[in-house]
């Protein structure tokens, strides 16, 4: 083993004693690595474990693609190569869309996405993906781990038949791309325009004609003419698919989704049917996963931003009117869903509930 080997090896075990430590001091936290899971694993049976999981994201992307590489990667280290993955790419066996459904079907074992997927069934998987002025990646993480989070989350997959968890958490997106100059709301009228979910909504009630499309076709319809905006990902993500060619005008920030959680899940059946170990082991590559993610994201947007400055891409922050404006109306869109979906409320009640307390505490300590 050379010493890059013995440093990586070195430092994994580190960061899994490091987990194992908190697992054993979470007390009754039922997002936690469960203590009896650690005793029974000393006597874990000797077999291998073999998944087939397939990603959302592309494995070649930064932050989101290379995610789902390290997950594998940090698995198959934890696990001693007892427990190894199967990674497919994104529509090797569904259409991202459909992954959900994938898994269901037994197509393939698990998967490795975001809750927007589910959350055609389940609306309040918003919450933990594409929310409005929503927490920070290291709120969304604090609330999943030392809050409610983590066990609502698994909650709504329940739901489905899916055992789900946090796997990864994903920066801040960029505002999108425009062909326009925005300089008030007004200037979204008529706008032909790619933003998803709850976001969508807002815009459409500014008079932009909201156009669902598929992320393979975002770059595409942009460079054709057939939208006039889009917002896309993280700017490393956009960088990498070359959206600075297109001589369009970037806006920041991203208030349609400020973070995201990363999902890892498999059918309930089959993750009972696991070995308790191998259940252990694969949370604490996902919790090892999630401080990757927070620690990955900042550098690679600054990387990517600095990028774009040096090929004349035109950036733009939104006018603060626009901002209170989508604030306002955002707000507006929360209240309404709540209203009329149970589940959606009291989750959205809990996160904000948790926000309130830590960010009384960093208002406090903030110098």
């Amino acid at each position: 083993m050379g010493a890059s080997s013995i440093k990586a090896a070195g430092l994994l075990a580190a960061v899994t004693a490091g987990f194992l430590a908190l697992a054993m001091d979470a007390g009754a936290r039922p997002d936690a690595p469960s203590p009896v899971l650690l005793a029974q694993a000393a006597d874990a049976p000797p077999e291998r474990t073999r998944l087939h999981m397939q990603t959302a994201f592309n494995p070649g992307i930064s932050v989101l693609g290379e995610a789902s590489r390290q997950f594998v990667t940090s698995l198959k280290a934890i696990s001693g190569g007892q427990v190894s993955i199967k990674m497919l790419e994104a529509g090797a066996r569904a259409p991202t869309a459909e992954l959900l459904e994938a898994v269901e079907r037994g197509d393939v074992d698990a998967a490795f996405t975001s809750p927007s997927y589910a959350a055609a069934r389940i609306p309040a998987l918003l919450i933990f993906s594409s929310l409005p002025f929503g927490p920070t990646p290291d709120e969304y993480v604090s609330w999943m781990i030392s809050g409610d989070g983590g066990r609502l989350h698994r909650g709504l997959y329940e739901k489905l038949g899916m055992h789900a968890m946090m796997c990864g958490v994903a920066g801040p997106e960029a505002g999108g791309w425009f062909r326009s100059e925005m300089r008030s709301v007004a200037d979204l009228k008529g706008l032909r325009v790619r933003y998803q979910g709850l976001a969508g909504e807002v815009l459409a009630r500014f008079g932009a004609e909201i156009v669902p499309l598929q992320a393979g076709e975002v770059f595409y319809k942009l460079q054709q003419g057939k939208i006039d905006a889009a917002e896309f990902s993280m700017p490393s993500v956009d960088r990498a698919l070359g959206f600075d060619k297109l001589s369009l005008i970037y806006y920041f920030p991203g208030w349609h989704q400020p973070a995201s959680v990363i999902d890892f899940y498999m059918s309930k059946e089959k993750w009972e049917a696991l070995p308790a170990d191998r259940r252990m082991q694969i949370e604490l590559a996902c919790r090892a996963n999630v401080a990757w993610t927070l620690a990955r994201a900042p550098a690679e947007q600054a990387r990517a931003m600095e990028y774009f400055r040096q090929q004349g891409v035109t950036i733009r922050v939104w006018p603060a009117s626009m901002m209170e404006a989508f604030h306002e109306t955002s707000m507006n869109v929360l209240r309404e869903q709540a209203d009329k979906d149970e589940k959606f409320r009291s989750v959205l009640d809990n996160l904000r509930g948790f926000l309130d307390s830590a960010r009384a505490w960093k208002r406090l300590v903030r110098p």
